[in-house]
């Protein structure tokens, strides 16, 4: 349908990333779309014992054999220090030599440096100019620009300024745009900004495939925008999630002592690998049937996202309507 610099580099049919989503992207949900012929990621976090991503991961490559015209697949990893699974989740995805990756969070030196050894390519997260200079000089493959209305980790700038600026900073780099994109409408105004595809998280969730409980699902079907917040009470960085009765209770903003202690040079370290091990055991909880402390992560997107379906089928209704929204709006 569209060929962009993301649909050449990879030999894909959709300029289209399934982004890499904490506690939902799964074994299952990446195989559904490299079928489909996109990109399908996963966090390394997902799956925190390094037997088990050894696996996934030779699950994975093993897929990509016997599919035939098949997509492809990658992981991110977040490169922050108080990250304690990432070196070792580095050194097994290297070992299974893992086609590509996306880097969050912190310094992604290592990772492009020991990736490009074998021929994998490497997108870092970024959210304004600044990072993207310094991710390029390493020799990052892509960016990712990460806007407002993004799930998870959401950046302070509108895509419609983030991406023209990155543009024109770095004409030659590969671009893709996150945030707020979950229909072939929104994803024809990014790539007519310059991205060369983009991140699509919030919309998977609403999926068969997706592995979590039909309360999140329905969640994020039923979710408005406004009812999208930005809270630091999970990672102690900002993150959007819906508005649920627990997340108002707990609040959205961390207190000032716990504000200090993750700003002291003596134990940011420490107090940031701490709040993330709690949040990540919230969230884990979160997703299960029948759990009242609901912390549901989503994007503004969900003021689109009308039903439940099968990855198969959102692709091909995110292809239909960019292929309309193409034809429609020829000047």
């Amino acid at each position: 349908m569209i060929k962009t610099k993301l649909t050449e580099l990879f030999n894909i049919d959709l300029p289209i990333i399934m982004a890499p989503m904490f506690l939902v992207s799964d074994e299952n949900m990446v195989k559904a779309a490299v079928k489909n012929r996109i990109i399908g990621t996963f966090p390394t976090l997902n799956y925190r014992e390094p037997e088990k991503l050894d696996a996934v991961l030779k699950n994975l490559n093993q897929f990509l054999k016997e599919t035939e015209n098949p997509g492809t697949y990658g992981v991110n990893l977040i490169t922050q220090k108080s990250n304690p699974y990432y070196k070792k989740h580095l050194e097994i995805c290297i070992n299974n030599k893992v086609p590509f990756y996306i880097t969050s969070l912190g310094n992604p030196k290592d990772v492009i440096e020991e990736v490009h050894k074998y021929g994998a390519k490497v997108f870092c997260d970024v959210t304004n100019l600044i990072h993207a200079e310094k991710v390029i000089s390493l020799g990052a493959d892509g960016i990712i620009a990460v806007g407002q209305g993004a799930g998870g980790h959401a950046g302070p700038e509108p895509l419609q300024i983030l991406i023209p600026a990155l543009k024109k900073r770095f004409p030659e780099t590969l671009i893709i745009a996150a945030g707020g994109i979950s229909t072939g409408n929104a994803l024809h105004s990014v790539l007519i900004l310059g991205a060369a595809g983009a991140s699509v998280g919030t919309s998977f969730i609403a999926t068969e495939e997706a592995p979590v409980s039909d309360d999140y699902k329905n969640a994020v079907v039923h979710a408005k925008t406004e009812d999208i917040v930005m809270t630091t009470r999970i990672s102690g960085t900002p993150s959007t999630i819906i508005n649920t009765a627990y997340a108002k209770k707990i609040g959205y903003r961390q207190n000032w002592f716990e504000r200090s202690l993750s700003q002291n040079p003596r134990t940011k370290k420490y107090f940031k690998m701490l709040v993330q091990i709690k949040g990540m055991k919230k969230l884990e909880k979160s997703v299960k049937p029948g759990n009242y402390k609901n912390l549901w992560i989503a994007g503004k997107s969900v003021q689109f996202i009308n039903e439940i379906l099968s990855i198969e089928n959102l692709i091909l209704k995110i292809k239909k309507e960019l292929s309309d929204s193409i034809s429609a709006h020829k000047f």
